[in-house]
């Protein structure tokens, strides 16, 4: 038994094929762009390749993420909330907190033992303190998102960044560079300041050591770095964090599929 799941973000699509015993047999990851229909079928058909899997021989598709309602060939839809959570507690087994910080929105989830939200809490009115954020500070800087987090664990002196506000904060990072401040004292600033927002935010959940990072940010091992120092406690972050919504949709979807293919079910 095969089955999918396919997470719609903001800024990117992630899909996820999953074996029945739970091995990860695909995976790709596509910019969302425009065209949120055409996203979730790239990544589903990136992911078919990458697996060497034809689409008959999934049997059940879940979508997830703000466009999941656009996954026009799945069979179910289930919130990125529940999903992370699932995905994180599967891949990170004991995960109590989920903090996932994407293009356009940065979460805080409580998880229970079995993977379930136990409580939840977003930053959904702006994109201060997310992925955007920091795009838009490269930006300024002349540099590519990738490589930022690393060009700020550089830092020996971090400047304290007082803005996280995306329109903003090119002109407080113009205004630091005009008085001599080095690019990586500023970026670990930027870092610093988007740990201190996430750590509000973990807080009003309820906060328990062993933090599960996921999103794309989760890539930033500047981030990695400046949320440990703020927590004081280790953070978890994989190769596969960025793509945790995606694979808590496919973990539902084979629970579903388990479902129905039970003895006296439909």
């Amino acid at each position: 038994m095969i089955v999918a799941g396919i997470d719609v973000g903001s800024t990117a699509t992630k899909g996820v094929l999953l074996h029945a015993d739970g091995r990860i047999l695909g995976r790709a990851l596509v910019p969302t762009g425009a065209n949120v229909v055409r996203a979730a079928e790239r990544a589903f058909q990136e992911a078919l390749r990458t697996a060497g899997i034809e689409d008959w021989e999934v049997c059940f598709i879940v979508g997830t993420g703000y466009g999941r309602y656009k996954v026009q060939f799945g069979h179910a839809q289930i919130t990125e909330i529940s999903c992370h959570a699932k995905g994180a507690q599967f891949l990170m087994p004991g995960t109590r907190t989920v903090l996932d910080i994407g293009g356009q929105d940065t979460k805080a989830i409580k998880v229970g033992e079995a993977g379930e939200v136990l409580d939840f809490c977003m930053n959904d009115k702006c994109a201060a303190g997310t992925g955007r954020f920091l795009e838009a500070a490269a930006g300024v800087l002349g540099l590519d998102l990738a490589e930022i987090g690393d060009v700020s664990l550089r830092s020996r002196d971090p400047l304290r960044v007082t803005n996280v506000c995306t329109v903003f904060v090119e002109s407080e990072i113009v205004s630091h560079l005009a008085k001599g401040r080095k690019v990586e004292d500023i970026l670990r600033g930027v870092h610093n300041a988007i740990a201190a927002r996430s750590l509000a935010l973990l807080r009003r959940v309820g906060y328990e050591p062993g933090l599960a990072f996921t999103g794309g940010v989760s890539r930033n091992r500047g981030m990695v770095r400046a949320l440990e120092e703020r927590l004081g406690s280790p953070v978890h972050a994989s190769e596969d964090s960025p793509f945790m919504g995606a694979i808590g949709a496919a973990l539902y979807a084979r629970e579903r599929a388990e479902h129905a293919a039970a003895p006296g079910k439909a």
